[in-house]
């Protein structure tokens, strides 16, 4: 996969070099070596240039981007995905349940990875996975793929800066207080090479803000977002307030409603990493959520 992108030097950044330029575009260090060690990947006004050039105004630069092979561990395999959005830099999509987001030892051709292997094989196109937000595997909703090297470095940069603004709706067990803030240091659990756990004493700092929705049959529909992103938080911080997510194998083994965690990724906003155009998904609840809908209505 080519990426090409095309640059006019305004007044503002004359006289710089040209490296500098693009770190001031969020050009990564792996971005920059990738680009200076690529044939023709950096043109100056039509001509090959090294990055110490300076740049003077009006002159016309390309930055050209190439995956020439596709990631080697991901076996396309024609599966179902759903995606809401895609342009030259990103994907987003709507994740199913029971759908590991790459391959492990157990799940090596029934990922989200998988699918997009077999998409992009189809167009002819080279594929690098790169995921930027993650789900659990039986976590629905929204999340992000990036297309090539430097959008990917923008939106982890972004990720780290909690300029990916989500939001989850999950259904918990009993009446979760109207709204809240959980600070509470999560960890791995002594019993368990998966599950986490509170631990004030070794945690890593975790906090999570929720407000209810709605409550009935005792359950409640919450809306969640996240100052932090540790692995299980939601569904560890949910059953330290002690109203743990439905049909969590982990944490509230209780399949009677649902066979899965009800916890899905519903509302995605950020600034484009490329245009810095703001863009804005919600994805609606999956229909084993939705059998819900009348506690909800």
């Amino acid at each position: 996969m080519k990426r090409i992108f095309q640059y006019t030097i305004t007044p503002d950044h004359a006289g710089m070099k040209i490296y500098d330029f693009l770190k001031s575009h969020e050009y990564s260090k792996a971005v920059l070596t990738h680009v200076r060690k690529t044939e023709g990947g950096i043109l100056l006004n039509n001509a090959p240039a090294f990055s110490s050039a300076r740049l003077c105004e009006n002159d016309h630069l390309t930055i050209t981007l190439v995956d020439e092979t596709s990631s080697e561990q991901i076996v396309p395999i024609p599966l179902p995905i759903h995606i809401l959005y895609e342009d030259d830099d990103l994907l987003v999509l709507d994740k199913a349940a029971n759908q590991p987001i790459h391959p492990s030892i157990n799940n090596y051709e029934n990922t989200l990875a998988n699918g997009l292997a077999w998409y992009f094989a189809q167009k002819d196109e080279s594929f690098v996975y790169r995921c930027i937000n993650r789900l659990d595997r039986d976590t629905t909703g929204l999340l992000i793929v990036a297309k090539n090297m430097l959008s990917a470095a923008i939106l982890s940069e972004m990720g780290k800066r909690r300029e990916l603004h989500r939001e989850y709706l999950a259904i918990a067990q009993g009446e979760v207080p109207e709204e809240g803030i959980i600070e509470a240091p999560i960890a791995r659990a002594d019993t368990s090479v998966i599950a986490r756990c509170v631990d004030f004493e070794h945690g890593e700092t975790a906090v999570t803000h929720f407000k209810r929705l709605c409550f009935q049959n005792d359950l409640s529909l919450v809306s969640l977002k996240l100052e932090t992103g540790r692995t299980h938080q939601i569904r560890v911080h949910m059953k330290y307030i002690g109203h743990p997510l439905i049909g969590d194998f982990l944490y509230n083994p209780d399949f009677r409603l649902i066979e899965r965690q009800a916890l899905h990724s519903h509302r995605l906003s950020f600034l484009h990493p490329i245009t810095k155009k703001p863009l804005s998904f919600t994805c609606p609840l999956p229909q084993d959520m939705q059998l819900f809908s009348e506690f909800f209505s």
